[in-house]
């Protein structure tokens, strides 16, 4: 996962993009865009052992992503060396530690480099005669605001025996160096760790309102501050305390960093494994929090460390915080467990980091109410509203435990999970918990509630205003703020929404309106291939250059890939729009070309480039020359209006102003029926 924990990263990445959008909105965007720079050299490491280099050089704002990426996410980077008598391959194409983020729209932890990155590749020289080291890379690279398809690029290292070797061809001559890659995935790596470590700190904030260790808290303190003679010495004995508390919790997080390590985020993020197990302890946890048993450590080993507290001195000082982490491990290993499962899948620092945090906020009223002891009396009686934060903090972590089986039910297609079934879930949970905050629900180790308080009045009133808002997603309703949280709404079995489509659709063939296409031939590939809000069209030009012609309509060409995240965003605030649709459906032939797919064409179907002069033998290969080729342009989203034989109005990119995209279709329907070219032109 970076799991849902980097939503810092996406603002600040968001906010960068609008900056650049209101830029260069003007300008036209017809460009080859060519963000990586790649450069090949090798290095001889001894008589028969050559270290191949592949140095990636990335324009600022641009990655490419790593050799592993989960299955079902972007593209990622391949390589592949032709057969070659005389080298042996050494293991496999090393690459240096990646920037691992949780994108949420391919719901998964993905791995991507940033600025420089180098690939190394050892191989044996099983000749003493000069040859070559050929083969190609495919990569695929993205920016804050689009995603260029996959492209290959060839390479070719001169081998000269048993003298050094020289220099791939439009490759460097000195040997590479990855410093600068890690030190741009390092200042990446800090924004995410920073954003954790804020939400460990209040998971820590949170542990002391349990009842496990809010009333320890005065104990604990008048302990420190009983000798009124060596008042000093008792406030060091409490410093001591509170950094023997953080000590312990952050040795926890560093055997977990080594224990797992950062070579495990793809599989525990995608793989049913781990996220089924992660569902389970978020779900006993919450069964815990709830008073349906405590989660205890042996007594013996909480009565040997308190033996040891009661010898006093610095050092009884160190054992007391150890049993204080004993005695609360009730209260507080729900939420370290949880701080370390949503950890597991990313960088090595993080449990560290999130253990740190946590136990930082935690230590903190101890050592602070032992240097002003005046304030314990300002301080509540414990009693039972600290099970009601429990019991609350028990429904939470229920709702959040969710999101671990969602993922494996989505990467693995089981159907038991999907979006109406998660989101009656959810709306079941949180209304249990606007009912408890009333007072209407108690649980077992809960106190009457005789009356209810304002603030747990105006909880309630959020929790059953977020309860109002999840209803009309179990009926279609998009829930955009929820997105990433819930699954994809094309799992849900009962959509409004596609019901008033097929209804409209069926209205419109009566009336001879909208996007009747069937008097044209079947769309291939709509057998795997989608075009969103129920809209009909093609995948292929040809046929929608028949259909264009058949029915007299102008032609609505969407560039886009299975990767480009920002074609999705387009889609669900763009398209979306009424106004859009309505002209989609009733105006346009609606033709979407992508660019990253797989399926392989017959030859009777391969393209000879005239941009690189190499036969394209894929769908998306085949989409992504005809971008190039004709329009010059290589990102997406790009939207083309055409007629037959013409381009009708300046294509537009990203841009999600709905107002001048409806002004962008109703002028190409305006220049299409006055037959009439534009001044705009290729």
């Amino acid at each position: 996962m970076k799991n849902k924990f980097n939503v810092l990263g996406r603002m600040s990445r968001f906010i960068s993009f609008v900056v650049v959008m209101l830029i260069t909105m003007q300008t036209v965007n017809a460009q080859i865009l060519e963000p990586v720079k790649w450069h090949f050299a090798s290095k001889k490491i001894s008589d028969n052992v050559v270290e191949l280099q592949f140095k990636a050089t990335l324009e600022q704002h641009w990655h490419l992503y790593s050799q592993y990426v989960p299955e079902d996410g972007p593209v990622a980077t391949l390589f592949v060396f032709d057969e070659n008598n005389n080298i042996e391959l050494i293991d496999k194409v090393v690459e240096p530690k990646a920037i691992e983020e949780y994108d949420e729209n391919f719901k998964m932890v993905v791995a991507y480099f940033a600025d420089e990155v180098i690939f190394t590749q050892k191989v044996k020289l099983l000749s003493d005669k000069p040859f070559s080291i050929k083969g190609y890379l495919e990569y695929m690279c993205c920016d804050d605001s689009r995603c260029l398809p996959p492209t290959d690029v060839e390479f070719d290292f001169k081998m000269n025996g048993g003298e050094e070797t020289s220099a791939a061809i439009a490759g460097d001559n000195t040997a590479l160096s990855s410093d600068n890659a890690l030190d741009a995935n390092k200042s990446h790596e800090s924004k995410s760790l920073w954003w954790f470590f804020f939400l460990s700190f209040i998971a820590g904030l949170a542990a002391i309102l349990t009842p496990c260790v809010f009333p320890m808290i005065p104990m604990t303190v008048t302990f420190f501050m009983h000798d009124e003679k060596h008042k000093t010495k008792g406030k060091i004995q409490a410093v001591i305390y509170g950094l023997s508390i953080i000590f312990i919790y952050t040795v926890v997080g560093t055997v977990v960093a080594v224990t797992f390590g950062a070579d495990f985020a793809n599989w525990l993020s995608t793989h049913w494994l781990p996220n089924v197990m992660f569902f389970l302890i978020f779900m006993i946890f919450a069964a815990s929090f709830l008073g349906m048993f405590e989660i205890t450590l042996p007594s013996w080993m909480v009565n040997k460390s308190d033996k040891q507290a009661d010898k006093g001195g610095y050092s009884g000082a160190f054992f007391m915080a150890f049993t204080l982490v004993l005695v609360s491990f009730s209260c507080t290993g729900p939420l370290v467990g949880a701080i370390l499962v949503e950890s597991a899948g990313g960088m090595v620092l993080k449990p560290i980091v999130g253990m740190f945090g946590f136990s930082l906020a935690f230590a903190l009223p101890f050592t602070m109410f032992a240097f002003f002891p005046s304030w314990l009396s300002g301080l509540p009686k414990s009693g039972g509203w600290l099970n009601s934060v429990k019991v609350i903090l028990g429904l939470i972590e229920m709702a959040l435990g969710l999101k671990f089986l969602s993922i494996a039910d989505q990467t693995y297609h089981w159907g038991i999970l999907d979006r109406e079934v998660y989101l009656a879930i959810w709306i079941v949970i949180f209304a249990v918990l606007g009912f408890y905050l009333l007072g209407k629900i108690k649980f077992s180790h809960d106190s009457d509630v005789k009356f209810v308080s304002v603030p747990r009045l105006f909880m309630s009133i959020i929790v059953f205003s977020f309860v109002v808002y999840l209803v009309p997603g179990m009926f279609g309703a998009p829930l955009k703020a929820l997105s990433g949280y819930v699954p994809p709404q094309h799992t849900q079995d009962f959509d409004v929404n596609s019901i008033v489509r097929d209804n409209l659709k069926i209205a419109n063939y009566n009336s001879g309106n909208g996007d009747n296409i069937s008097q044209c031939e079947d769309a291939k590939y709509s057998n795997f291939l989608h075009l969103p809000h129920g809209l009909e069209g093609y995948f292929d030009y040809e046929q929608a250059l028949a259909c264009s012609k058949a029915l007299d309509k102008p032609i609505f060409v969407d560039f886009t890939g299975h990767g480009c995240v920002n074609c999705r965003e387009m889609e669900a605030n763009v398209w979306s729009d009424p106004r859009v649709l309505k002209r989609l459906r009733e105006d346009y032939i609606v033709l979407a070309l992508y660019v990253d797919d797989k399926t392989h064409l017959p030859e009777s179907e391969w393209v000879k480039s005239s941009y690189d002069n190499k036969v394209k033998k894929t769908l998306g290969k085949k989409n992504a020359d005809y971008q190039i080729t004709k329009f010059n342009v290589n990102a997406q989203p790009y939207y083309v209006l055409m007629g037959q034989d013409d381009i009708l109005v300046q294509p537009r990119s990203y841009d999600l102003d709905v107002e001048e995209f409806v002004q962008f279709l109703d002028k190409g329907v305006e220049n299409y029926k006055k037959n009439k070219k534009p001044n705009y032109s290729f």
